[in-house]
């Protein structure tokens, strides 16, 4: 192995063939059991181990990282992953955060290392913070078939039909920001997608000039959209044949895996930067499940 100081960039050994990099002891790592050789550089005089450059640095308790991801991804609440482990909950929520932040890097280099996509669909998925007078929306992106997640972004909106003058009188005007948030997706996966792509969608008016813009080439195909079926958390429509199924289809899953996202439940988001952070979470986890279905790496 290839032995370089994280500090100073020094290699093992010079070019006057004298070892600037040596041993200097182990140390054991509690957290999940592991001997590991820490070394002293005498460039720099300082000494590192192979965790010195980890994301994960200084982190307690990492043997339960898995399980943590594992239930916030399965539908369960932060509190009760903290009842199920016998954690505290604010470890839940630091390994919540921690992990979410390298999912969202990961989620990137994932889909950077694959080919690029000829189909894609996109849509918006409704939920809220605190209470329904305060909607959210959550433009999603996916490939067709596969399923795969290719981006996302969560973004405020005004509340809609008899809720719409209940929430102004109560919370005031409430920003849109769907528009600039659908622009940030399309200016982010669009190297991910051909540039001949198909691109579909529902009928909403705004999404064209959008499309038109960052993917001049594509062709956009809109469908009808349908009415939502019982079954799939309402995201799946009542129709034989459902043009965006991969979509949909994914949207229910989000809705099924993300306690905060199910269907009548008292367990809501108060921050949307978190909710972003939770899907972050799920769509790495929904991505290597789809792989690892299709016998993939």
């Amino acid at each position: 192995m290839k032995l370089i100081c994280p500090y100073c960039q020094t290699t093992r050994t010079s070019s006057s063939g004298y070892r600037t990099i040596r041993r200097w002891g182990k140390y054991y790592r509690s957290s999940d059991g592991q001997h590991l050789t820490r070394y002293w550089c005498s460039n720099c005089r300082k000494t590192f181990s192979a965790a010195s450059t980890s994301p994960l640095k200084f982190q307690k308790k990492r043997q339960f990282n898995k399980s943590v991801c594992d239930l916030l991804t399965g539908g369960v609440s932060q509190r009760e992953a903290a009842r199920i482990l016998k954690l505290n909950p604010k470890t839940i929520v630091r390994k919540f955060r921690k992990g979410s932040d390298l999912a969202l890097d990961k989620l990137k280099e994932w889909n950077r290392k694959l080919p690029k996509c000829q189909e894609v669909e996109f849509d918006d998925l409704e939920t809220f913070e605190h209470t329904k007078l305060k909607p959210l929306s959550v433009t999603l992106m996916v490939e067709f078939k596969s399923r795969r997640i290719l981006g996302f972004r969560v973004a405020s909106m005004p509340a809609k039909g008899l809720l719409a003058a209940s929430s102004r009188k109560k919370y005031g005007y409430r920003v849109d920001d769907r528009a600039k948030a659908r622009r940030d997706l399309f200016n982010e996966v669009k190297g991910l997608i051909s540039s001949t792509a198909v691109i579909r969608s529902d009928s909403n008016p705004h999404y064209r000039s959008d499309v038109k813009r960052y993917f001049p080439k594509a062709r956009y195909e809109v469908v009808l959209g349908g009415r939502g079926a019982i079954t799939g958390q309402g995201e799946l429509k009542k129709q034989v044949w459902d043009p965006i199924f991969s979509l949909n289809h994914t949207c229910a899953m989000l809705r099924a895996h993300i306690n905060r996202l199910f269907r009548k439940t008292w367990c809501t988001t108060k921050k949307p930067d978190q909710l972003e952070k939770h899907i972050a979470l799920y769509a790495l986890e929904h991505n290597r499940r789809l792989a690892t279905a299709r016998g993939g790496s």
